[in-house]
């Protein structure tokens, strides 16, 4: 094909100018593709909230155009290709066949391809936000052919993606930005160990952060407070201790110490005589989260872990109640009867069912405040109700306390005055 124009003539320059402008506008399709679109929406909200000032602006102004993804691509890639082809038409009219596509090639391929997505990966966000309002001229003009293409990539592909991370990637990702890990991240070593904790807190359970039944100290409610025992509690440090009947797996509440502060050892009260407040119930595997929902309400700080057996039971099993004990003030053991009859069953006395765990999540939000409720009603009353028993079912394995919840959080030992630990260590 002959040549149309020759140099020096105004329709050279003409089409000069058409075939630079051709180029550019390839490029910025191509490295808008690339930038924007490595750019996901939640990054985006991430930065308008939590980024700097010019980064918030900048994903302010993206946002819009980013939302509808798909919509978005089918825009910029047309565009791309209208100019691409459009480009050696152009050139043919001023060299022959072999020149224009030999140019048109090298041309598209530095600084349409190369170069263009070189500088919009680094400066993405930066770019983005300087021609967004070009972008979204172009979205309307492209918008007949590209909305048919969007919609059926939506109907196909889906139209949301998702970025989030999952538990052990954002564990990994804190781990990344921690300053130890040699990457220049800001987060120190407690930081990364509590975020690391924290999200680790949902798979673990009371059987994880108890202690065993065997290693806990606890006071028989036949017992009398004597010196001695006054002083054992002491030497122990405990700020609650439980109070078992008959044998220390049947724990039926706990003691607040700095109630014993006003009784005499001379006197040798009655473990019963004094205020027993009453202990919840929690399943072995009860996360974590759980117990620290469970905590946070004030009803107790501490609770029994117990350990259910594996064994098939009617329907209405759950129904079935476990037997009960009387003590009367004196000491002396009654029967044992039917806790059928009993006008306050072991379950009311939970504050952790064994069902439904995650009940109590919302109706934490809707009950009362902790200094609006009757003090009474976390007190153990031994007069009026029998002591509970454990089922044939059941067995007691451990005690759970807010501060082993904290120190699976930590992931950390918390020591206090009475522990004995090596101090070289």
């Amino acid at each position: 094909m002959t040549v149309e124009y020759r140099c020096c003539e105004t329709g050279f320059f003409i089409h000069i100018v058409i075939i630079v402008a051709l180029v550019m506008f390839a490029g910025m399709m191509s490295g808008l593709t690339l930038g924007l679109m490595s750019l996901s929406i939640v990054d985006l909200e991430v930065l308008a909230k939590s980024g700097t000032p010019k980064d918030r602006k900048h994903a302010e102004k993206i946002l819009p155009v980013v939302r509808k993804q798909h919509l978005l691509l089918c825009t910029l890639l047309i565009c791309n290709a209208v100019a691409m082809e459009a480009l050696p038409i152009f050139l043919d009219s001023l060299i022959t066949a072999w020149g224009a596509i030999l140019i048109s090639v090298t041309l598209i391929l530095l600084f349409g391809e190369i170069i263009p997505q070189s500088v919009c990966s680094r400066y993405g966000l930066a770019i983005g936000a300087a021609v967004a309002p070009a972008v979204r001229v172009l979205v309307w003009i492209c918008f007949p052919v590209a909305y048919p293409i969007s919609k059926l990539l939506d109907f196909t592909l889906g139209d949301r993606h998702v970025a989030l991370f999952r538990r052990a990637e954002l564990k990994t990702l804190v781990d990344f930005h921690g300053n130890e890990a040699g990457k220049g991240g800001e987060l120190t070593h407690d930081e990364t160990t509590i975020i690391a904790g924290a999200l680790e807190l949902t798979t673990k359970t009371a059987v994880d952060a108890m202690t065993h039944i065997s290693d806990t100290f606890g006071i028989d409610i036949n017992a009398k407070l004597d010196r001695d025992l006054m002083k054992l509690i002491l030497e122990k440090g405990h700020s609650r201790v439980p109070v078992y009947y008959e044998q220390p797996t049947n724990i039926i509440g706990l003691v607040l110490v700095k109630n014993l502060l006003t009784i005499h050892p001379a006197d040798e009260v009655p473990v019963k005589n004094v205020t027993i407040r009453r202990i919840p119930r929690v399943p072995e595997n009860l996360p974590l989260y759980d117990i620290l929902n469970e905590f946070q309400k004030g009803h107790s700080h501490m609770a029994v872990v117990i350990r259910h057996h594996d064994r098939k039971l009617d329907p209405q099993a759950d129904k079935l109640l476990a037997p009960d004990v009387k003590v009367d003030i004196d000491g002396e053991k009654l029967p044992r009867e039917n806790s059928v009859k009993s006008t306050k069953p072991l379950q009311k006395w939970k504050s952790f069912p064994n069902h439904g765990l995650n009940t109590h999540r919302s109706n934490s939000l809707t009950r009362s405040k902790k200094w609006a409720r009757e003090v009474d009603s976390d007190v153990l009353q031994i007069d009026e109700s029998p002591l509970a028993m454990l089922n044939e079912e059941e067995d007691a394995v451990g005690i759970i306390t807010m501060e082993d919840v904290i120190e699976e959080l930590l992931q950390e030992e918390i020591f206090d005055e009475t522990d004995h630990h090596d101090e070289n260590s």
